[in-house]
């Protein structure tokens, strides 16, 4: 065995338990670059020489052996302080144990591959070099010796840049060097974790200054194909990609997806998550914010009067003008439509923040010159303040909306701070709106009507229905408040619908009593335009079933209805018309005043609003606006209805400027069908 051992053309070993080494053939001594076995042995077990065999390969041959006692083909990289550079070899070795399966000793045999295993790598190499170039077509090739900084770089790698041959030296900081500051320390962070082998293949996105000057983003990607004894990365080669296109359109979408794409303005989104860190650092700064709803008043006008396109000028244009009135630090956003939200980052005082409401609405109030128009837009405002209000992003931008809501009823080109009391407003709107939607079927719906009187003969031959809700437990709940929740919800189809049938049977009554000339008018929401309740029949068509012509009824509606570009809201005033359903214009004067829309559909009366009325005194500007209203509605072929009269002055001076009927207080409030038979009778 002896003999054996020795003469083995392999290097062959014994080693103890605890991995001492033994014994030790001639070849693994001479493997070694030693003489004789007592010199290999001393070296080897005392350390007393510098010797690195991969830790990890150690360890994993040692399990592999406790494991299954043998372990064949074993392949190692080898430092020997006798030998010039690393070597490799294939080892094999098995368990000595004796019957009781104690064990004695560990016995292998270790060949020298060095020659095969650096032929197999540099076959390997060529192969990973290769396919990294065949698999990225069109991409440019690199070849790093990371030690001393030499690289070299493929001509498609050089083209990349807009550079030739020439123009690039082969240094890894020829590209290196041009990398966008912004992204040289990700760079070296993802080039760190390849090295240390947490990541199988170096990867990284990064900016690259081309020839011209532009910037072009480019993925890299490469693995370290040779390290040093101590796992030291000597070699690397790689790829770059050209992404900027797929980064332009990253940035699109992105782009797209927090920015309005008609101003430029921020969204929604993208609102949020500037509050959000406005408001993270007024909670450390101790500082206020404002937010504020900024809605354009009358704008739907413009849509419909002057096109969208004219519209979306318009939109343009106040979102710049907003910018103008708000530091660099703050948020301009557009939320949709005419619709705006600002956070003001720094709201310490509230004469500041006053400031710039008024000048907000100040430059919004100037003319917008759209071509050839010059058009005349406002604006409401709601204001909510953090943390005085509340410390909650959405529940501020619910405060400003509560705040907008106050503005606008209060006359519009204002503003309103929020206040705890708009929430219990806010509340009060929601709690009547599930009442509502009760009302109907527990008939807690009535109407009144309030008599229109010819004034140059003081005939009643005309009255108005008005809707009034007597609430179980409220009581009576004024129109202003659940109308405009009526039409918000869709409720006002069912009601409008019952007002007009209760109508129609009142008016059926009366004309036999009063009249065969008596009309009642009822108010119909634009909203019944736009939303038809398919299931009803025509108006025109439930009056004939009752043996009533079109006369008998009056439909009043609003300015802005006129506006309406839609084709089937004008259609169905046509067909109102063509019944002899009269068309009344209800408070005119309020909207767009414009008298040469009211060519675009027959109107038959117009009734001024009781805002003109009540203040009307000789001389005054609002009897100017009255006899103008009645002189040119005249001339276009309608009758005039002055609301609100309310005193003998007031009845006197429109009789004098030719107004043909009036109604107010003056004559008599709104009554219920007993009243207002007994007031027919006196």
């Amino acid at each position: 065995m002896s003999t054996l051992f020795e003469f083995l053309p392999i290097g062959a070993y014994c080693t103890s338990p605890t991995g001492a080494v033994l014994r030790a053939n001639t070849a693994l001594v001479r493997m070694n670059g030693y003489d004789t076995e007592a010199q290999w042995l001393e070296a080897i077990n005392t350390n007393s020489d510098s010797w690195y065999v991969d830790p990890t390969r150690r360890k994993e041959l040692r399990e592999l052996l406790d494991r299954d006692n043998a372990i064949i083909n074993f392949v190692s990289e080898v430092q020997s302080p006798r030998r010039s550079g690393a070597f490799w070899v294939r080892e094999s070795a098995h368990a000595v144990r004796d019957a009781d399966g104690t064990l004695l000793y560990y016995e292998g045999t270790v060949e020298d591959i060095t020659a095969a295993h650096l032929a197999q790598l540099a076959l390997t190499q060529n192969e990973e070099r290769w396919k990294l170039a065949l698999e990225s077509t069109g991409d440019g090739v690199w070849d790093w010796y990371v030690q001393t900084g030499v690289e070299f770089y493929s001509r498609r790698c050089k083209e990349i840049y807009g550079f030739a041959e020439e123009e690039i030296a082969d240094r890894s900081d020829a590209l290196d060097g041009r990398t966008h500051p912004d992204d040289v320390a990700q760079m070296q962070r993802d080039r760190e974790a390849h090295f240390k082998g947490e990541t199988e293949t170096y990867t990284n996105e990064h900016r690259v200054l081309c020839k011209d000057g532009t910037w072009k983003w480019v993925l890299t990607r490469g693995m370290v194909i040779s390290r040093d004894a101590h796992g030291v990365p000597l070699r690397m080669i790689g790829t770059h990609t050209d992404i900027s296109d797929r980064k332009s359109a990253q940035s699109l979408i992105w782009k797209q997806a927090h920015f309005d794409t008609l101003t430029g303005l921020p969204n929604r989104r993208m609102l949020r998550e500037r509050l959000d860190n406005a408001m993270r650092r007024c909670q450390q700064s101790k500082k206020k914010l404002a937010v504020l709803f900024i809605d354009l008043d009358h704008f739907k006008e413009v849509n419909d009067t002057l096109g969208h396109d004219n519209g979306d000028r318009l939109l343009v244009q106040a979102a710049q003008r907003i910018l103008e009135c708000v530091g660099a630090n703050d948020t301009v956003a557009r939320m949709g439509g005419d619709e705006f939200t600002v956070v003001l980052c720094d709201a310490q005082s509230h004469d500041q923040v006053e400031a710039i409401l008024h000048n907000i609405l100040a430059r919004l109030a100037n003319t917008f010159v759209l071509g050839a128009e010059h058009v005349f837009v406002s604006a409401s405002i709601g204001v909510a303040i953090y943390p005085l209000h509340t410390t909650q992003g959405e529940e501020l931008l619910k405060q400003a909306d509560q705040a907008l809501y106050v503005a606008k009823g209060a006359g519009r080109n204002r503003f309103s701070f929020y206040t705890p009391a708009l929430q219990e407003a806010a509340l009060l709107r929601a709690r009547l709106a599930a009442d509502l939607r009760l009302a109907l079927p527990q008939q807690q719906f009535a109407l009144v009507y309030q008599p229109i009187v010819h004034l140059t003969s003081g005939r009643v031959h005309k009255a108005e229905a008005l809707l009034r809700w007597q609430h179980p437990q409220r009581g009576m709940v004024s129109p202003a408040q659940f109308i405009p929740i009526a039409e918000s919800t869709g409720l006002i189809l069912a009601i409008g619908e019952w007002v007009f049938q209760q109508a129609a049977r009142q008016v059926a009554l009366w004309r036999q009593r009063f009249g065969e000339d008596f009309q009642i008018s009822v108010n119909k929401s634009p909203v019944q335009f736009h939303r038809q309740d398919t299931s009803q029949q025509a108006w025109s068509t439930q009056l004939q079933s009752m043996g009533l012509d079109g006369t008998s009824i009056a439909v009043e509606i609003t300015e802005g209805l006129l506006l309406d570009t839609n084709e089937d809201v004008r259609q169905q005033l046509d067909t109102l018309r063509a019944a002899d359903i009269a068309i009344s214009l209800d408070d005119f004067g309020t909207g767009y005043s414009s008298l040469t829309y009211l060519q675009k559909i027959e109107i038959d009366f117009i009734k001024i609003d009781q805002s003109f009325v009540r203040n009307l005194k000789p001389a005054s500007t609002d009897l100017a606006l009255c006899r103008a209203i009645i002189l040119l509605a005249h001339d276009l072929g309608m009758q005039v209805v002055a609301e609100g009269v309310e005193t003998g002055e007031q009845r006197d001076l429109l009789m004098a400027a030719g107004c043909d009927f009036g109604q107010g207080y003056w004559f008599a409030r709104p009554l219920g069908v007993e009243a207002f038979e007994n007031f027919m009778g006196s």
